[in-house]
């Protein structure tokens, strides 16, 4: 009798759910899913950004290389002229009693020795600025390629930390429906369905719930870890409660549930978002009873803060 009350209970609170609501859902899961593109966008560009900063540092060092050669020749052509300089003016000092004429033609060609070496002074000295102007072009891209590679180095360790966190964490619980990787720099958290709801329902289950506390005690210490909530289903469609109007709003209400006892463990909800899938992303053939066993699932996406990153790209 008490079971029956109950059921009939849940049925009056799921039937409050307006069609706005879900509605919301959507349109929040539609801006959501178009965030996790640029996020995977951003560190694609991220990873080739670092990339062409490499091959522009190195671009760099060829022309510095290329510019030292310049000026070690024109050093060289500068002390040549000199010698010659002095020399003509030994000579001309020696046939300062010849003819008018030749001490005119040694005037001339001590004038143009010295325009010539002038000229090339302020070559010398032109290049020697530039060369001084790419020095600090290439400290300055070595610097922010530095920086770079750090906060990334940063995310990495902090991502493997995280996902050593949480494999600790539900230790107890893996080989049971539920499996800890990292795929594309993110930590994935997948929870069968067997682990969380009862077939049809959106009600965690003790031990399902007892593997999300678990999780939310890792995430609650990380506020800048994004926490995306996917729910999955199989292809069968679903027509057990009048609530409900397909898989795909079955998934969103498995995830909000998991929400739920997120916020309700002091996880930060500007981090967490709820998406449901329904049956559009299965991870195995629906065509057998394990495969939809795979399908229906939940899966905690928890993605690193890209700010200061994005920040450094934008400089």
């Amino acid at each position: 009798m008490k079971k029956l009350m109950l059921f009939f209970i849940a049925i009056a609170i799921t039937s409050c759910v307006s069609k706005s609501i879900y509605e919301d859902l959507d349109n929040k899961y539609n801006r959501l899913k178009n965030q996790n593109l640029n996020l995977v966008g951003e560190n694609d560009q991220l990873f080739t950004t670092t990339k062409d900063l490499k091959k522009e540092n190195k671009n760099l060092k060829l022309s510095i290389d290329s510019l030292a050669t310049t000026k070690t020749i024109l050093q060289n052509d500068v002390d040549v002229l000199a010698a010659k300089k002095k020399q003509l003016e030994t000579s001309y000092q020696e046939l300062s009693a010849s003819s008018s004429e030749q001490l005119n033609n040694k005037a001339k060609e001590i004038f143009e020795l010295s325009r010539q070496l002038n000229q090339k002074e302020t070559t010398l000295i032109a290049e020697q600025t530039r060369l001084e102007k790419l020095k600090n072009k290439l400290t300055a891209r070595a610097e922010r390629v530095a920086q770079l590679e750090n906060l990334i180095a940063v995310k990495e360790e902090k991502m493997q930390n995280l996902k050593a966190a949480v494999s600790n964490a539900l230790q107890n619980f893996e080989g049971k429906g539920l499996t800890v990787h990292r795929k594309n720099g993110k930590v994935y958290v997948s929870m069968e369905n067997k682990l969380l709801f009862s077939s049809g329902s959106w009600n965690v289950g003790s031990q399902g719930e007892k593997a999300v506390v678990e999780l939310a005690n890792v995430l609650k210490d990380n506020n800048d870890i994004e926490v995306l909530i996917e729910g999955h289903t199989d292809n069968v469609p679903y027509r057990s409660n009048n609530s409900i109007i397909d898989n795909w709003d079955l998934s969103t209400k498995r995830a909000t549930a998991i929400v739920r006892i997120l916020l309700n463990n002091r996880v930060n909800p500007k981090n967490i978002t709820a998406a449901g899938k329904g049956e559009y992303v299965p991870l195995a053939t629906n065509n057998t009873a394990q495969g939809k066993a795979k399908n229906r699932r939940i899966e905690v996406i928890l993605t690193p803060n890209l700010d200061a990153i994005n920040n450094l790209l934008v400089e």
